[in-house]
């Protein structure tokens, strides 16, 4: 636009905030709420950086014109859209690779009779080096499919349940093995089911024993140094 045009040429900046207010609450509540909505703050943030470009004469957008975009950009994302997060970052990328071509330009400079001045221009460049990597590796991950781990239960007979995000099948027999050379279910390629132990009833109940088959008394203990009589 060129200087000295007027607002009703095209411009038409929108200061007046609009808010919404809702039946049961209060006109103080209802601005407090807006004031705090993330869009309207991250707006005039945005905006108050972004009119440095335009410079002091020219006519710039009003608050609500910048509430108005950030608003349709996070509607979009939260749709699912990406278009505007890869366009950030592929454009801070360009500007983080600027910053570290012009640091290290002024440190080749400064080498040989500055060296303190190569140095911390030498660090800067290094950092904005950093930055533009990490950008890049996050846009790739942007675009990169999301693995999914789909995990299996199994339910054995004593309603326990054996979860596993991966199985593994082993070809086994019931030779006794190093626990490390052991299949995961031995012989029975079911996760989680193994043969029952010896006394043992698979529905949980404890198995009786005969009273001839019980183990010896233990005789009762004695102090040290007591001796018989």
């Amino acid at each position: 636009m060129a200087k000295g045009k007027k607002a009703d040429d095209g411009m038409k900046p929108e200061n007046v905030l609009t808010v919404e207010q809702a039946p049961t609450e209060t006109g103080a509540r209802a601005m407090a709420r807006k004031l705090l909505q993330p869009q309207l703050r991250n707006a005039a943030t945005a905006s108050t950086f972004a009119m440095k470009v335009l410079g002091d004469d020219v006519e710039k957008p009003g608050i609500m014109d910048f509430l108005d975009h950030v608003q349709k950009a996070t509607a979009k994302a939260e749709g699912g859209d990406l278009a505007i997060a890869s366009a950030m970052l592929a454009s801070q990328a360009v500007t983080l690779d600027t910053m570290f071509t012009e640091l290290a330009r002024r440190a080749a400079i400064n080498m040989g009779e500055y060296i303190n001045a190569a140095e911390r221009y030498g660090r800067l460049a290094l950092k904005a080096q950093s930055n533009c990597r990490a950008t890049l590796e996050a846009l790739a991950k942007l675009h990169q499919p999301r693995e999914q781990t789909v995990r299996h239960v199994h339910v054995n007979e004593g309603a326990q349940a054996v979860i596993a995000d991966q199985f593994h099948h082993h070809a086994g027999g019931h030779q006794n093995e190093e626990s490390a050379e052991q299949p995961h279910a031995a012989g029975t390629g079911a996760a989680g089911s193994s043969p029952a132990m010896l006394g043992h009833d698979a529905q949980g109940n404890g198995l009786p024993i005969p009273g001839d088959q019980g183990g010896e008394a233990m005789p009762d203990a004695r102090r040290q140094g007591q001796r018989r009589t």
